[in-house]
């Protein structure tokens, strides 16, 4: 790949919005290729994209690039090329933090340059942004529209499944329907003494146990088994929480996406709820010890729960 030189690509670097600063809500991540279309009169407002610790951004251009302004570049592997740049943050950002990326092109046709600010996003990152200053070609809007078909039909697939689960399926019944009664059936563990809450917190853990049940499933030769933690917490905080996702972090750093939250409801504050969170990995990745890390549907901070161990 044709690298630029290190004088375009970071130029001077921008000064840092405050860390403090975290917006009321997150950016809708899209999950496929995201089309971005300028004109002459666009709007200079700054574009969001989301970004993870680890998880690369490519964003690709369709007209080389004069100059690169980025923020905060030392805590970014940047790779970038005459139409492109990838981006991978290689630091533990704070989830909601934003940083400010400045682009300018060569040819000097309007717009001249486009703004974007990268969001920390607590789970996921838009993996490709494509920027056109021209009209999309009919094969780009047709692999658009295959792209939404083919995410349409996997929501449909995945509605069907879940009604197909649901119906009449509860409890136990419910377990062994879905083949998650291993033979070995559910083991629970109390874990009240050695989950802690992070200072800083909203939520305090009161009460904690962790469940683990055999799928009956194999991931090359080992085992995969489903998770659950299960904590009565109290919010300490001034406004409700409602769970929007979480994480297990394991051994360096290395997350596993929640396949479910779940709340009695918004937790008021000075009111004490349950929580449930649910994990799929294989039976050695379930070992040692984790953190459980749990974002609300406002977007403020994140609630991080150490000492998190299973049966």
């Amino acid at each position: 790949m044709f690298v630029l030189p290190l004088a375009i690509v970071v130029g001077v670097s921008l000064p840092a919005e405050p860390t403090a600063t975290v917006p009321s809500t997150l950016p809708v991540c899209e999950k496929g290729t995201r089309y971005l279309e300028l004109t002459a009169d666009s709007p200079s407002e700054a574009h969001e994209v989301c970004i993870h610790p680890g998880l690369s951004t490519n964003v690709f251009f369709d007209a080389k690039l004069a100059h690169v302004e980025l923020a905060r570049r030392e805590w970014f592997r940047v790779i970038a090329d005459e139409t492109g740049l990838t981006l991978v943050p290689t630091v533990a950002l704070g989830d909601g933090e934003r940083v400010p990326l400045k682009v300018s092109f060569q040819d000097g046709a309007a717009p001249a340059g486009v703004t974007f600010t990268l969001v920390v996003h607590p789970f996921e990152a838009e993996r490709q942004v494509e920027v056109t200053r021209k009209p999309r070609t009919l094969a780009s809007y047709r692999e658009g529209e295959q792209q939404a078909r083919a995410e349409a039909r996997q929501c449909q697939e995945e509605k069907v499944h879940l009604e197909a689960e649901c119906a009449g399926r509860m409890g136990l019944l419910g377990l062994l329907a879905q083949e998650l009664l291993g033979k070995d059936g559910i083991a629970g563990s109390n874990i009240t003494k050695r989950v802690t809450s992070r200072p800083g917190n909203r939520l305090h853990s009161i009460e904690a146990r962790s469940y683990r049940s055999d799928t009956g499933r194999m991931e090359g030769e080992r085992k995969v088994v489903r998770l659950i933690v299960k904590q009565l917490v109290l919010n300490t905080g001034n406004t409700p929480w409602t769970p929007a996702g979480a994480v297990l972090v394991g051994h360096q750093g290395v997350e596993w996406k929640a396949l479910g939250v779940w709340a009695q409801e918004p937790i008021a504050p000075g009111e004490k709820r349950l929580v449930g969170v649910e994990v799929e990995m294989t039976e050695i990745e379930a070992r040692g010890t984790f953190t459980l890390k749990l974002w609300s549907q406002d977007a403020g901070t994140a609630e991080f729960f150490d000492g998190v161990t299973f049966p």
